[in-house]
Formats: structure tokens, sequence, C-alpha cells
């Protein structure tokens, strides 16, 4: 995903600076509403959770992400639509709050009712053998920290902050996941799990 946007992103900018194209390139990162659980499996981790099954985390959990809710996402969006200024820049819009994986998975647990969490750590490269997609998405992006500086965003939108902790925005996806037809657990993805937690463990 990262290397074809940056493919895309030079394509604008190419055109913007050969024809005037007028293109403003935003990098949102992790953004998420009620829908979005902020980990591969959906629901189905819920469950585990629920049920006290092990739940994966790759690598050590300890990385560092940066989630951010899509009401603060819009507040840095919508002011550059239609600002001439912004044209031919690229900018950030992303939350300042880190979290480290652990906190996320453990913060998740919490919210939908689960004090104790039974986190298994799995190197990146063994998921990847597992589901390459899964692993791709964790060897190119998530297995890294990752802090992003939105002084530039703050600059064209000066009123923009993002002030939504994920403590307070994962409220959102339990109201979401409380309704019983979105509580859809992937029998195929949590036999994987069971047996990538069997091999490693």
């Amino acid at each position: 995903y990262s290397r074809n946007k940056a493919a895309c992103e030079e394509v604008l900018m190419d055109a913007y600076r050969e024809t005037g194209f007028p293109a403003t390139i935003v990098r949102p990162s992790h953004t998420y509403d009620k829908t979005l659980l902020p980990f591969r499996g959906d629901y189905t981790i819920i469950d585990r959770m629920r049920k006290g099954k092990p739940v994966i985390v790759h690598g050590d959990g300890t990385s560092l992400w940066v989630l951010t809710h899509h009401r603060d996402f819009s507040k840095g969006f919508v002011p550059l639509l239609g600002d001439l200024n912004a044209v031919g820049e690229t900018l950030h819009i992303t939350s300042d709050m880190l979290l480290t994986w652990n906190q996320i998975f453990e913060i998740t647990a919490r919210a939908f009712g689960v004090k104790d969490v039974n986190l298994v750590h799995v190197p990146s490269e063994v998921i990847a053998g597992y589901d390459a997609d899964w692993g791709t998405s964790l060897l190119g992006d998530k297995m890294y920290s990752v802090i992003f500086d939105n002084s530039k965003i703050k600059s064209f939108v000066p009123d923009f902050k993002a002030e939504i902790p994920f403590s307070e925005g994962v409220n959102d996806l339990v109201e979401w996941y409380e309704i019983p037809e979105n509580q859809q657990v992937d029998m195929k993805f949590n036999r994987m799990l069971d047996s990538i937690v069997e091999d490693w463990g």
C-alpha cells in the first residue's frame, strides 16, 4: 500500500510540476472510524479476547504507532479543500499521540470488557510465512515505529489539533461491534491464529 501510494503521489506531483495540475498530497496514515478495528481480523480478535484465547501481536509489541480518529482527521482535511495555497504541497494529517502495539491491544481489550488479554508475540517474518498479505502489511509498514511531524498542516490549518485519544475513540468501536450482526468471526483466520500460536509456542 505504501509503495503504491508513493507511486501515485509521484504521478500527481509530476503533473503539477509539468502542467500545473492542482494536486495536494495528504498523508493521513492510520485513520479509523467506528467500524475499523486497528488490527487484522476485525471482530475475530475481540471474540478471542473475550474467550480468553491468545491474541497475536507482531514483534515484541513495543514499536510505536499512531491512530487518528476520523473526526480529528477531517478537521485538518476539510479546510484544505479549495485552498490554492495548498496546491503543490505535501502534508501529514495525523494524531500526535503515540501508542505501542501492546497498548493498542490492551486498550481495545479493556474497552470490550476484557481485563486480562493474552498477548502472544510473534515475529513479523513468522506471521508472513502463514499469511503473505498480512505479512506484507507488517514487513512493509507496521513493524516499524512511526512518528509524524504535523507542523506543516498546523501552519496551513492553525486550528488543527487531534484531540480524541484512542482510549476514547475505541468506544465508537465498542458501540458498533456490540450490534450482533457486526460480530462476524472469520473461522479460517481463527484457525490460522491457533496454528501460529501452537507452532510458535
